[in-house]
């Protein structure tokens, strides 16, 4: 028995569903639960992705945990945190550091992949949005769509994207407007 592949958005979560907190032009994550907040309108905008028929999947990066920067249970705090209040099918995280050389740490695209496998998505017509070029590289490198909301940080832009715009709301809007094109139009 087969099972129709679906398409999927996949959000990165820092910068994109919640706040990044920017230093000197570089964004770092939350590293407590009181730093943890949410974009303007996200639930509002995971709600139009998912009535438009797209598996919601945020696939994040969160090498605090093991730099011990942040504990495995506080993660898990702030993704409950998450869940609770934007309605996201699946929450997957890389607590790799870039020096471990895992496959699930984006610009690899180990975290898409899995989560392919685990709900039946079509990559080819799926979507990554992601505000920094590792996101990017990892959509690209999956054969998605990608979307960048340009945060203007100062950092090396290494993965050209499909779209660019300047909010979650922004993308999703493009994400709406494009729905039945076909994929990488």
């Amino acid at each position: 028995m087969s099972r129709t592949l679906r398409p999927a958005v996949f959000l990165d979560r820092d910068g994109v569903l919640n706040r990044s907190l920017v230093r000197e032009g570089k964004p770092f994550s939350p590293r407590r639960l009181d730093e943890f907040r949410l974009v303007p309108g996200a639930a509002a905008s995971v709600r139009a992705l998912k009535e438009a028929g797209y598996v919601v999947v945020v696939v994040t990066n969160q090498p605090d945990i093991g730099n011990g920067h942040v504990t495995a249970e506080l993660m898990a705090v702030i993704h409950a945190r998450l869940a609770g209040r934007v309605p996201v099918d699946d929450i997957m995280c890389c607590p790799h550091r870039r020096e471990d050389g895992c496959d699930c740490r984006k610009p690899k695209p180990g975290m898409l992949l899995a989560a392919a496998e685990r709900h039946g998505i079509d990559l080819e017509r799926s979507i990554l949005v992601g505000d920094r070029s590792g996101d990017i590289a990892a959509g690209v490198a999956a054969g998605c769509y990608t979307i960048l909301i340009n945060r203007r940080y100062r950092e090396p832009a290494n993965a050209q994207p499909h779209a660019s715009v300047r909010s979650l709301a922004s993308a999703v809007r493009h994400i709406l407007a494009r729905q039945g094109q076909g994929p990488h139009r």
